[in-house]
């Protein structure tokens, strides 16, 4: 395996470079080396927050942001036509996004001959089982589903690991929701 590496977009507050630190420990736990780091511009609430995480089987040397992603995990879609997050996707990679809407309602229906697409409800999610909109969690059963880079087993754990109790459990819900609902996509 080359290394395999991940953009996530999103807005502070949502947990977005969370999201990356519970994606490399799921990588981790499999026996995979990983990394994770966030890129931040303006750091308050609400504004576009950049993360990264590579995955791969041996150690990564790389330090740089990712400018040319495998996949792409976008946690608000309001970012869809604000920033250019399809930037530098690799021909064929993965895109994930946090709607209930399809590619086509949201005017992407061009990107689904190019790229494996995916939409998750993850904010809806996250609502039901955590009582918070918080898409982060949700997104990575989601990625488990349709990337092979990452079990659910392994999100969960590492979900555990970055919470306790109540939390991660609804937060683990959450995750096997969407895997779900990724798998069935």
């Amino acid at each position: 395996m080359t290394v395999f590496q991940i953009r996530i977009h999103g807005r502070g507050g949502q947990g977005v470079v969370t999201a990356a630190e519970m994606l490399s420990i799921a990588a981790f736990r499999e026996g995979k080396h990983a990394q994770a780091f966030p890129s931040f511009g303006s750091e308050r609430t609400g504004a576009p927050v950049v993360a990264f995480c590579r995955i791969d089987d041996k150690e990564i040397r790389l330090r740089e942001p990712v400018m040319q992603p495998d996949a792409l995990i976008i946690q608000d879609p309001t970012l869809l036509h604000q920033v250019d997050v399809f930037a530098g996707l690799a021909p064929g990679g993965t895109i994930l996004i946090n709607t209930s809407r399809s590619f086509e309602e949201l005017g992407l229906k061009e990107l689904m001959h190019r790229y494996r697409t995916c939409t998750v409800p993850a904010s809806e999610i996250a609502l039901k089982h955590v009582g918070r909109p918080l898409p982060n969690a949700a997104l990575l059963g989601g990625f488990a589903a349709i990337s092979e880079q990452v079990s659910l087993d392994s999100v969960t754990a590492a979900i555990g690991e970055k919470f306790s109790g109540k939390v991660a459990a609804a937060n683990a819900a959450a995750a096997a929701e969407a895997f779900r609902h990724a798998q069935a996509d």
